[in-house]
């Protein structure tokens, strides 16, 4: 093509030489200027930041969104006098933004410098649980002792943390709500999953989303030991989803007083689609599977004996390494099989303790799609909480990020709950622990959590004969029983109280088509009516006379 054509007036080719010409016309630093205020905006959706909104709102805040029941006593005597509840909450400045909030919690987290007092509690399966403790004295200025046990009498509150996927008490949002709780006067312990905090995994058992067992047999432990101490727990992220499941599963019977549950997943099938959705989401994706690898390379043995050891190494998600790890240890026949059967969403209708759940609607991992909120305003004993802002485990506040505010908020809750007349009490009594208990925090041992190496199983631990596994063995077994029939129970519970609400509210949106309904049935009902009334006049005649019939 001749370059002549570009400039022949005559040729369809020569508006293009003028736009051109007139393009090259323009400053190089407006070009530069515009691809800045192109990535500008790209960046600013991508990420999802809401700085300019909290500008418009003139960094007042956003109020948080609270769902209950009507007549709910958890709302009008408790919640109602939470401040902070019924505040407002604006994000720190510089971090307005869901993913700039969560990364900056795992990368950073500013989190308190204290130590932990280690207790191994040995289960009956022969699996180690690692309780990390933090007592009132340990943070109130005086000198720590380590061998300042808990006494048998003492009725101070016990707090139980249950930490999130491959978190354990190092986790810096664990130190936050830990050191929080003891400076308010309380006593904490961190439940650590099996085979974390520096724990080497003892048995064939390992924990899941949905593995409650472990953190029922700490609950009933600390209740026999300590049995005038009300009992608190607060879940995060998967936590929170192991912890509403034991709480509905075990309903009355629970020793918990109350509950808090953040940033809970929910539904793992919604939560599972929603997070290889976009981009952005893929990342979060991959860092988990990285997580939950790096915690099956610290337990290769086992896994490589009991699982797909590579297709372990070649995973690139959460779904791949559940397919290949969680799905062959935990029995599943598929991973959307053990996503339906570890979801917590199922147990929400029969929980029966004060439970306040905190979702951020803005969580870049746990989706607010998954949230229940017909059955959270359903039960009475729920109180959901759905800040605007807030990220994944994150709600940074101030100018400088130093605080967290669902820390606050968890704070005050427990606060007015212990204080109140609603805590729970249990009015059923469960059976007798097992003769293996772990070892009592005021026999030891205590450590420091190490930042590596792994902490064997400690001395003290009784040796079970082996009639008496046996027999631990047997109620193991009866007790899953026991559990599944509790979930068939408590899903078609949920599936019937579903049906009656949807049925209510048709009936109350248009009680024309109801009544259409109804005639429709009977219409249709005239034909099954004559046949029966025809089948048995004949049968009739048979059987008695004609003039009795004709009457």
């Amino acid at each position: 093509m001749d370059f002549s054509s570009f400039t022949d007036r005559s040729s369809s080719l020569y508006p293009y030489h003028l736009l051109f010409n007139a393009l090259s016309l323009i400053p190089f630093s407006h070009y530069f200027f515009a691809f800045a205020v192109f990535s500008f905006v790209f960046l600013y959706n991508f990420f999802e930041f809401h700085f300019f909104s909290d500008l418009f709102l003139r960094f007042r805040g956003s109020p948080i969104g609270l769902t209950y029941h009507p007549s709910s006593p958890i709302y009008n005597d408790v919640v109602s006098h939470c401040r902070i509840l019924h505040g407002r909450y604006l994000a720190t400045p510089w971090l307005s933004s869901p993913h700039f909030q969560t990364c900056f919690l795992n990368f950073f987290g500013r989190p308190p410098a204290f130590s932990y007092r280690r207790q191994i509690y040995h289960a009956s399966d022969g699996g180690t649980i690692a309780l990390d403790w933090l007592m009132h004295s340990d943070v109130s200025g005086g000198r720590c002792l380590m061998n300042n046990a808990i006494s048998k009498d003492d009725t101070t509150p016990i707090v139980v943390v249950i930490p999130g996927l491959t978190s354990d008490s190092a986790a810096a949002y664990v130190k936050h709500i830990v050191f929080n709780m003891a400076k308010r006067g309380w006593n904490v312990v961190v439940s650590n999953h099996r085979g974390l905090g520096g724990v080497s995994i003892t048995s064939d058992c390992f924990y899941n989303a949905g593995w409650t067992e472990d953190i029922r047999v700490v609950i009933n432990y600390l209740h026999h030991e300590y049995p005038k101490a009300p009992l608190f727990a607060v879940g995060t992220s998967i936590g929170a989803n192991v912890l509403v499941k034991y709480l509905g599963e075990d309903g009355e019977r629970t020793h918990v007083a109350g509950a808090v549950a953040l940033c809970n997943p929910w539904d793992l099938m919604i939560g599972d689609r929603f997070i290889c959705r976009r981009l952005v989401q893929k990342f979060y994706d991959r860092a988990l599977a990285i997580g939950l690898q790096g915690y099956a390379k610290l337990h290769e043995t086992r896994f490589a004996r009991l699982a797909n050891w590579e297709g372990i190494k070649k995973s690139r998600s959460i779904r791949d390494f559940d397919n290949h790890a969680t799905c062959h240890v935990g029995k599943f026949e598929t991973v959307d099989t053990y996503y339906r059967y570890c979801s917590s969403s199922y147990y929400v209708g029969n929980v029966s303790v004060p439970l306040l759940c905190i979702s951020a609607l803005d969580d870049p991992v746990c989706t607010r799609e998954a949230i229940p909120w017909d059955e959270c305003r359903a039960n009475k004993h729920i109180v959901l909480a759905t800040p605007k802002h807030g990220g994944h485990l994150a709600f940074f506040e101030g100018l400088t990020a130093s605080g967290l505010w669902w820390v606050r908020a968890v704070d005050e809750f427990l606060l007015v709950l212990h204080s109140g007349p609603h805590m729970h009490v249990q009015k059923e009594e469960t059976s007798s622990l097992h003769s293996s208990e772990g070892t009592s925090i005021d026999q030891g041992p205590y450590v420091n959590i190490a930042e590596d190496g792994m902490v064997a199983a400690m001395s003290g631990q009784v040796e079970e004969h082996p009639s008496e596994a046996r027999s631990d063995f047997v109620s193991e077994k009866a007790r899953t029983s026991e559990q599944h029939t509790d979930i068939q129970d408590v899903k078609f519970s949920n599936v019937t109280a579903t049906v009656r609400r949807c049925l209510n509210q048709v009936s109350r949106q248009n009680q024309r088509s109801v009544w259409m309904l109804t005639l429709i049935a009977i219409v249709t009902s005239w034909p099954l009516l004559g046949s029966a009334f025809i089948f048995y006049r004949k049968k009739l005649r048979k059987i008695l006379p004609a003039t009795l019939i004709r009457r």
